[in-house]
């Protein structure tokens, strides 16, 4: 509607001119005039119906749009997040977002409305005089070659810019969260010129983009504007032969000027656009990226676990890395045993525990739970069962029980103090303000390593897994606090000691089955404790037994021990 009200303006002043003015009938005049006003009014009704429709319609889109970018990044594997920073991931959903956003609430309207005039306003011009319509069409040529030109050369231009954004998204990111770091070590002078940098690099970017706008819009006038002068010559000379009239000729000037408009309409949201087809190819391409860990086509429902565990003939690899991280793992792991791996630094022990938390699959052989590859179970499903309790804790900010519970929101408050009290985190809870209802900040920054590693346990605890993974849990915490997360791990493992029966009353009940338990031990008094200990290096399985009988053995586990021993007496010294 909006296009077609534009078209019909320049016929009903023709109309005015040619039946009103030129005869003198004022009724021909005020008849143009009435129409003319009603098509306004007309345009004014659909102007305001396209823009509350499309920006419902683009609200809904970007809505939808954003949840699924939110369910990819759910996706994905951890390798993905390894791979970018945290900053380029959030341009996707703010910045790349946004751009579509703006483009689609102001810039298509225009584009569409502006697409159709030009078409419309093209097949008018041929109507109205062909001769003419030469003239015009004489400036198309130019026209096509700018716009090919403006249009390659800008999108090389807007993609640089969004590649740029993104660093500099990721540079803040990463001097915010490591503000910490950069204070302590004075850095704050090198953080601000390399960030002023990466703005600067995107600065001149835009200005790219800019430049190449500012020549192509005056360009598009100077085209319009010798079009103009071209009809108005040949038109002039046509009207006094009497072979055309004065009022084709005003309408076909106010043609020519709606002819270019759309031109340069389309130019003006162009940068929008761009800038929205640069964002929609960088969220297509992240909606495309495929998932280091993909579901089974038919994968297979997990209601329960026994524990039992295989890696057979595991190999395992790094992204592009050609050096491999894990080679020729072949371990059975018994339900109910606990296994600590030990090892260097590097030697891969964290990540067989993310082999079986299925953080990533191996790049050959299989992982196998209950004799059946972990790559068949339904993934949720399956890490329902788990409990994992990494290195360092991440609490999601919220109350001390909203933090217990978080795998299991549903959870009552009395099974809630229930799972605390089982891995002896209670105590600790009622010291502090307001116990379970108390505040934990952003990654749980106001509590202590040791009090986020008790609650970290309590949250795997309420999970009630078959299978424990403890990635390092004691690694950062001093003696004490160890001490205390140690007898917490060891209620969680289920390792308790058989009931004594004094010889009166009924016979107490069994002990609860003992879980599965991965532990990569940092410190080998965790090794010891646990049934049997695997020691790697360089990505292979060098010893395996107890601890009496590897230090018997006086292999590479007797010589970190003695190691190990050696720097605990120093310290205790």
């Amino acid at each position: 509607m909006d296009a077609v009200a534009s078209l019909l303006l320049p016929v009903l002043i023709r109309q005015g001119i040619d039946d009103g003015v030129r005869r003198g009938i004022l009724a021909g005049v005020w008849t143009a005039a009435g129409l003319a006003l009603a098509v306004v009014a007309a345009q004014w009704v659909a102007q305001i119906g396209a823009n509350r429709m499309t920006g419902r319609t683009g609200e809904r889109v970007l809505y939808s749009l954003r949840l699924k970018i939110f369910a990819q990044l759910q996706r994905l594997g951890l390798d993905y997040y390894e791979r970018e920073l945290t900053g380029k991931i959030m341009t996707r959903m703010t910045t790349d977002v946004d751009a579509l956003s703006t483009f689609l609430q102001t810039g298509l309207v225009t584009a569409v409305v502006s697409v159709l005039t030009f078409f419309g306003i093209l097949l008018a011009l041929l109507a109205l005089d062909i001769q003419l319509a030469l003239v015009v069409f004489a400036t198309l040529p130019p026209l096509v070659l700018a716009t090919y030109v403006f249009r390659k050369r800008s999108i090389t231009a807007y993609e640089l810019a969004r590649e740029r954004i993104s660093t500099v998204n990721g540079d803040l990111q990463e001097n915010v969260a490591g503000l910490r770091i950069v204070q302590a070590f004075r850095r704050e002078g090198h953080g601000a010129e390399r960030y002023a940098a990466h703005s600067d690099a995107y600065r001149q970017a835009r200005v790219r983009g800019q430049f190449l706008i500012s020549v192509y819009f005056p360009f598009v006038q100077l085209l319009s504007s010798v079009a103009s002068a071209l009809v108005l010559i040949v038109g002039a000379d046509r009207v006094g032969g009497h072979t055309l009239t004065a009022g084709a000729l005003v309408a076909y000037l106010l043609y020519i000027d709606l002819f270019f408009a759309p031109v340069q309409q389309l130019s003006q949201v162009f940068d929008g656009y761009q800038q929205a087809s640069v964002s929609l190819g960088r969220i297509r391409e992240l909606l495309a990226q495929p998932t280091s860990t993909p579901a089974a086509e038919h994968p297979r429902p997990v209601p329960a676990l026994r524990g039992d565990l295989t890696f057979d003939g595991v190999h395992f690899h790094y992204g592009d890395h050609d050096e491999q991280a894990l080679a020729d793992i072949d371990l059975t792991i018994p339900a109910g045993q606990t296994v600590a791996f030990v090892g260097e630094t590097g030697a891969g022990k964290s990540t067989l525990v993310k082999l079986v938390a299925r953080f990533y699959d191996p790049t050959a052989g299989a992982v196998c739970i209950d004799g059946t590859d972990l790559r068949e179970l339904d993934l949720t499903g399956y890490r329902r069962r788990l409990g994992v309790v990494p290195q360092e804790s991440y609490l999601f900010a919220g109350t001390v029980r909203d933090a217990i519970a978080y795998g299991r929101p549903d959870a009552t408050d009395a099974e809630v103090e229930a799972a605390a009290r089982a891995v002896g985190a209670h105590d600790m809870i009622a010291t502090l303000d307001d116990g379970y209802l108390h505040e934990v900040a952003e990654r749980g920054r106001n509590l202590s390593a040791g009090q986020r590693q008790l609650l970290a346990l309590a949250r795997a605890e309420l999970t009630d897994p078959d299978v424990l993974l403890l990635d390092e849990a004691t690694a950062a915490l001093d003696l004490a606090t160890e001490a205390v997360v140690n007898q917490a791990t060891d209620r969680l493992a289920g390792r308790r000691a058989d009931p004594v029966w004094s010889g009166e009353g009924p016979l107490p009940a069994p002990p609860a089955p003992a879980r599965t338990t991965l532990i990569v031990a940092h410190r080998l008094t965790t090794a010891a404790r646990a049934d049997r200990v695997v020691v790697l290096d360089h990505g292979r399985i060098i010893e395996d037994g107890t601890h009496a009988q590897l230090l018997a053995r006086n292999g590479r586990y007797a010589e970190l021990w003695r190691t190990y021993s050696g720097e605990e007496e120093s310290l205790t010294v």
